[in-house]
């Protein structure tokens, strides 16, 4: 097995350091929040976004004087990559279904699939405005029945985004605020004394936002952690250099840290990937974000055969994977841990991070290994319930639970169970030992 590194990014200890620098941040600033509430988020705003409005929150007539501002057709592109990210989700919900069955004469057990009562959605937007990541975290969350969702988006270029706010808005938001970074997670996850505390948060952003989830993650639900893009080409003989090129600086110009991987088995192929890089980095327009998520991120990977470029691709488990290969449905066959599958050269992460309905809410740092991306489902919880409907269920359920609790030595539990046997089932059991079985009692 031959699997060489021809590009390597920065090492694993430095990625730990920036790592234990920005928990110690995010630590600190929590806290502060939970102290002092809406001051420390109005400091925070006036520090970070140079921002600090008469309230954070937007009325009805600043969302319609923002979206007055958009061209009929931005509106409408908006509007139609909502639809499609609507109408996924909504085939998704179709197929989660309430459960009810009898498992025995008497006994029926079942779940339903309730909606989290309050989702906060943080949409990016202080590099980019991400007008797309509204529709993944808000539309979607309408879909399934959450009944209050709030959304935070930063400021841009000093004052609130129209598309963004647009797309919120049109997603079904219920309260709208214009605030960013760790002070926007800590304010919806914490509360202050002018925002309700959510009970989950979702959606993506920096490493900073994706590290104040990870802290306040069981004192609110969270989606999953996504925090820098990162992304993965799979590519073989059959595709060219400037297609893998453009697939990986499309992605690594999302910020400083975007890891971007080519993943081959093709030295041609390799070198000339490399050179196709630097080319495209010399017209980029966002060349300076994505030369240094290259320089210190970026990859190539040579393998000798398609199993290894398979073991590889599991065992770096990148949020997007784009498969450009002469075996593209064996990879989505058996791959088993990644974000989202790209395949073909016909396809590209950009349409699935803007329009083509799928969630861009996807696993980073290897979570791709437990868990995919946000979807309807995550905004879905299934309860179980229980009943019993016949004395005789009753005594003969009743009669195998108190026997197994005293086998674990749960006296108080066993008694809940033989008061049924006593009640329902006409046995009497002595206080303190299991039920007879059925066919000694009879």
């Amino acid at each position: 097995m031959t699997i060489e590194y021809l590009k390597s990014g920065k090492p694993e200890a430095e990625r730990a350091e920036d790592d234990a620098k920005t928990r110690a941040i995010v630590e600190a600033t929590l806290a502060d929040i939970e102290a002092r509430g809406d001051a420390a988020v109005r400091e925070l705003s006036e520090k970070f976004d140079g921002y600090s409005p008469d309230s954070f929150r937007l009325t009805q007539a600043e969302i319609d004087a923002l979206i007055a501002e958009l061209t009929p057709r931005e509106l409408a592109d908006i509007q139609f990559a909502q639809q499609q990210v609507r109408d996924f989700a909504q085939a998704q919900r179709d197929s989660m279904l309430d459960i009810e069955v009898e498992t025995m004469p008497g006994v029926i057990l079942g779940h339903k699939n309730i909606p989290v009562q309050s989702v906060g959605c943080y949409v990016p937007g202080g590099k980019f405005p991400m007008v797309a990541s509204a529709h993944m975290s808000v539309a979607t969350a309408s879909v399934a029945g959450v009944p209050r969702i709030i959304a935070c988006t930063p400021p841009w270029q000093g004052k609130p985004n129209p598309a963004v706010i647009a797309a919120m808005h049109l997603g079904g938001a219920h309260e709208i605020y214009v605030m960013g970074g760790i002070q926007a997670v800590g304010a919806m996850a914490i509360g202050t004394e002018t925002i309700d505390p959510v009970h989950m948060l979702v959606g993506p952003g920096n490493a900073f936002v994706a590290e104040a989830k990870r802290q306040l993650f069981g004192r609110v639900g969270i989606d999953l952690f996504a925090g820098p893009t990162e992304t993965m080409v799979i590519a073989d003989e059959t595709v060219d250099a400037e297609m893998c090129a453009t697939d990986l600086l499309g992605q690594a110009e999302h910020g400083y840290n975007s890891p971007a991987v080519l993943l081959t088995n093709s030295r041609k192929l390799a070198d000339e990937t490399a050179a196709e890089i630097e080319r495209i980095l010399g017209i980029l327009p966002t060349a300076d974000t994505a030369r240094k998520s290259w320089e210190d991120y970026g990859e190539i990977i040579l393998c000798d055969t398609y199993d290894e470029m398979l073991q590889v691709a599991d065992d770096v488990a990148s949020e997007h994977v784009q498969v450009m290969t002469d075996r593209d449905d064996w990879f989505l066959e058996h791959m088993t841990c990644y974000g989202a599958l790209f395949l073909g050269p016909r396809t590209n992460v950009a349409n699935g991070d803007k329009v083509i309905g799928t969630n861009h809410t996807l696993p980073t740092k290897k979570a791709g290994r437990y868990t995919g991306g946000l979807w309807v489902g995550k905004y879905l919880k299934t309860h179980s319930y229980q009943k019993v409907t016949t004395d005789e269920a009753a005594a003969e359920i009743g009669a195998y639970g108190s026997r197994l609790c005293m086998l674990e030595g749960f006296v108080g539990h066993a008694e809940q169970c033989n008061l049924r046997v006593r009640r329902y089932g006409g046995i009497n059991v002595p206080y303190g030992e299991g039920a007879p079985a059925r066919d000694a009692a009879e």
